[in-house]
C-alpha cells in the first residue's frame, strides 16, 4: 500500500553552491593543532598525555570512562606543548591539547583495522575510532547504534539533503568517496541487522542522485529518496517524514518508531576505519564567503585553527564582520579566528559587514508567515509574547522544545524579528522552568 505523505512546510533558499564542482583538496599540515577534550555531545574527555610528550597520527590522546561520549585522537604527529584552558565556540572553557607538528605524519604503531565478530564488536569499534554524529550534531555516534530497543529497530535513514546554502561538503563525499558509502551501508545494516536503507539526497544535486542509485542498484533494501530541494530536508523529523513517511512525535527519538538516522559523511567515515584503522582524526569542510578569497572543498586535520584554514585558502579579501562554523541557518558565530576546527563542522563561512549585519526590525504585522513556514507548526510569534512574560506553563503549552532552531521564521518574517533566536531562549527558559 502506497504510503500518503503530510506535506511539511518548507521554504526556499538560495543554494550559492559555488563549489559544488571543486574536488576536495588536502590542507597542508600547519605549525600547531589545538585539539578541544570537547568534540562532542556530552561528557569531556580528560588528556592522556602531558606537555613534553612526542604523540603519533591516530594516537589516543583524551579519553573519558562516562557513557555518553567519545575519545579523541591525535590529528598530528609532534610535541605536546601545552594543555590549556581555551573558550570554545560555544562559550565553555575547555581543555586544549597544543601541539607542535613535526610535518612528518608519523602513524602510531597502534593503528590497526578493527576485528568484528559481533555487532557487540562494531559498537566497540565504533567507539573506539571516536565518530560522532558528523552532520552537526556531534553526538556520539556509538550511542546511536546501540538504542536500548535495537530489536525493534529496521530501518536506516541516511542525511545526504546538505539544504543549507554554501555548504558542499557532504556533496563531494556522495561523489568522492561513493564506494566508501556504499560499504558503510553495508557494515551498518550487517552488524545492526537493518532490513531497510534510505537515503536522502535533494533534487539540486541530480549527480549524486544519480551515483548513488547506481551503485546501490543490487542492494536489497536500499531506496535512493529524491527530496525537494527546499529548506530544512535534512532536519531529522523532515528527513523521516519524507523517506519513510513516519512521524516522530515530541519526545521521542527515532529508535522509538524503528529507525537510526545517520549523516552520509558518518556512513562514509566507518568504511573507512573499518578499512584502515585510523580514527576520526580529519574533517571534510566547505570554506566559502564574500570574505575569503579561494572558497574550496578541504580535507583539514581536527585542530587546525581557523585563520590557517582560512590562509590556505588565499587570506581575507576584506575584514570579516562573521564568521561561521557551520551554514548560515543553523552554524554558530566564532568570537575570533583563532578557535580551532572540531570534528562536526562541515563548513567555515567568513562574510564581510555588509553581508554580516542584522536588518532593523520593525514590529510585527500579524501576517502569519513564521506559522507557514515553521515544518513542525510552530507560533513563533506566540512563543515570542510568552517567552517576554516569562510564562514557562505557556510556552510548554506552545510546545516550544520541539523548535529545532532552524531560522526559517527569521528568514521570512518581514519584519526581520529575530524569532529563530527567542525561540532557542524561550526553550532554554522552559527546560530551566521544568527542573
Amino acid at each position: 500500500m502506497a504510503v500518503i505523505k503530510r506535506v511539511l512546510n518548507s521554504i526556499h533558499l538560495e543554494h550559492r553552491k559555488s563549489t559544488m564542482d571543486l574536488a576536495t583538496e588536502v590542507m597542508p599540515v600547519p605549525d600547531r593543532v589545538y585539539i578541544s577534550v570537547v568534540q562532542h555531545i556530552g561528557a569531556p574527555c580528560e588528556p592522556l598525555v602531558e606537555p613534553g610528550d612526542y604523540v603519533k597520527v591516530g594516537q589516543l590522546i583524551a579519553d573519558t570512562e562516562a557513557f555518553v561520549s567519545a575519545p579523541i585522537h591525535s590529528s598530528v604527529s609532534g610535541t605536546v606543548v601545552k594543555i590549556d584552558k581555551i573558550m570554545s565556540s560555544l562559550g565553555s572553557v575547555d581543555k586544549t591539547i597544543i601541539i607542535e607538528t613535526d610535518k612528518r605524519q608519523e602513524v602510531w604503531e597502534g593503528i590497526a583495522r578493527p576485528h568484528i565478530q559481533s555487532r557487540e564488536d562494531f559498537i566497540a569499534a565504533v567507539r573506539a575510532s571516536g565518530l560522532v554524529g558528523l552532520g552537526g550534531a556531534a553526538f556520539p555516534t556509538h550511542i546511536k547504534y546501540n538504542p536500548k530497543n535495537i530489536q525493534d529497530v529496521d530501518t536506516l535513514v541516511i542525511n545526504g539533503a546538505e539544504c543549507e546554502p554554501y555548504i558542499t561538503s557532504d556533496y563531494r563525499t556522495m561523489i568522492e568517496d561513493t564506494e566508501n558509502i556504499v560499504y558503510g551501508i553495508r557494515i551498518i545494516m550487517k552488524y545492526l541487522d537493518l532490513k531497510k536503507c534510505f537515503i536522502g539526497i535533494e533534487k539540486n544535486k541530480p549527480l549524486a542522485i544519480k551515483k548513488l542509485k547506481y551503485a546501490t542498484k543490487n542492494m536489497e533494501g536500499v531506496t535512493v529518496v529524491a527530496l525537494p530541494s527546499t529548506y530544512p530536508q535534512g532536519a531529522e523529523r523532515v528527513l523521516i517524514h519524507q523517506t519513510t513517511g513516519k512521524d516522530l512525535p515530541m519526545g521521542k527519538l527515532p529508535a522509538d518508531i524503528g529507525i537510526i538516522v545517520s549523516n552520509i559523511a558518518t556512513v562514509g567515515f566507518v568504511s573507512d576505519y573499518f578499512k584502515t584503522g585510523m580514527p576520526l582524526i580529519s574533517k571534510r569542510i566547505t570554506v566559502d564567503g564574500n570574505a575569503v578569497l579561494f572558497p574550496k572543498n578541504l580535507r583539514a586535520p581536527i585542530g587546525a585553527r581557523i585563520c590557517d584554514i582560512i590562509e590556505h585558502c588565499g587570506g581575507y579579501t576584506k575584514p570579516p564582520k562573521k564568521i561561521l562554523m557551520g551554514g548560515p541557518m543553523m552554524g554558530r558565530a566564532i568570537y575570533n579566528h583563532e578557535k580551532a576546527l572540531i570534528k562536526n563542522n562541515n563548513a567555515i563561512l567568513v562574510f564581510d559587514k555588509e553581508k554580516a549585519s542584522f536588518p532593523e526590525e520593525s514590529d510585527c504585522i500579524r501576517c502569519g508567515s513564521c506559522f507557514r513556514s515553521c515544518p513542525l507548526n510552530l507560533m513563533p510569534t506566540e512563543i515570542e509574547k510568552e517567552y517576554h512574560l516569562a510564562n514557562i506553563e505557556g510556552l510548554k503549552k506552545l510546545k516550544v522544545s520541539m523548535c529545532m532552531e532552524c531560522g526559517c521564521c527569521s528568514y521570512v518574517c518581514p519584519a526581520k524579528k529575530q524569532l529563530s533566536m527567542i525561540n532557542r531562549l524561550a526553550k532554554r527558559m522552559a527546560q530551566e522552568g521544568k527542573k
